[in-house]
């Protein structure tokens, strides 16, 4: 290992007009200089090693980077392993009872999330609640109406911040064991 081990959750990829093969995504990550680069699926997971501390000045870089090269912003929210094995032993979402209609969902967000929010807060439409949060994480319950899921635009990125992004809590888990494996 040459340095930190870090996950890279990016905002907007693989979306309808906004597609990028992960090979090319791997190769702007190596350009940075980054290295033991590797991506799972395809919405914009990026594990890599870095020797840079100064998380959010490697996170503007990396977005920077992204940005020239694909002419469009992503969102680049950083987190390492031992961040993801603690989001998830706090086991967020025991409490909900999941059904047909029920999506248990981690955003991940680039700015402090506000500790004094009123919890559980539910959209207007009904639609998502906030159940939890951390400093930079957020535990949000989807409730499908007719099947589809609820816009991030609104409520979420009103509450959360546009710079943020979301992944069903069953993949993060997937992400962290596909992110183990470069520990091996």
């Amino acid at each position: 290992m040459t340095g930190l081990l870090y996950i890279a959750l990016l905002r907007g990829l693989n979306v309808p007009g906004r597609s990028v093969k992960m090979e090319r995504l791997r190769g702007l990550f190596t350009e940075l200089g980054l290295s033991s680069v590797r991506s799972y699926i395809q919405s914009g997971n990026v594990f890599f090693e870095s020797d840079e501390t100064d998380r959010a000045a490697l996170a503007a870089r990396i977005g920077d980077h992204l940005a020239q090269a694909l002419g469009y912003d992503v969102a680049v929210c950083l987190r390492t392993v031992p961040e993801l094995e603690a989001l998830i032993a706090l086991d967020p979402f025991k409490d909900v009872t999941v059904t047909d209609d029920i999506r248990c969902c981690v955003v991940f967000t680039t700015r402090r999330v506000d500790p004094d929010l009123a919890l559980p807060m539910l959209s207007p439409k009904k639609d998502m609640e906030i159940i939890g949060t951390t400093d930079y994480d957020a535990f949000v319950v989807w409730h499908l109406i007719n099947g589809k899921a609820p816009a991030a635009k609104g409520f979420q990125e009103g509450v959360l911040g546009r710079d943020a992004t979301t992944r069903f809590f069953h993949t993060v888990v997937k992400i962290l064991a596909a992110a183990r494996k470069g520990l091996d």
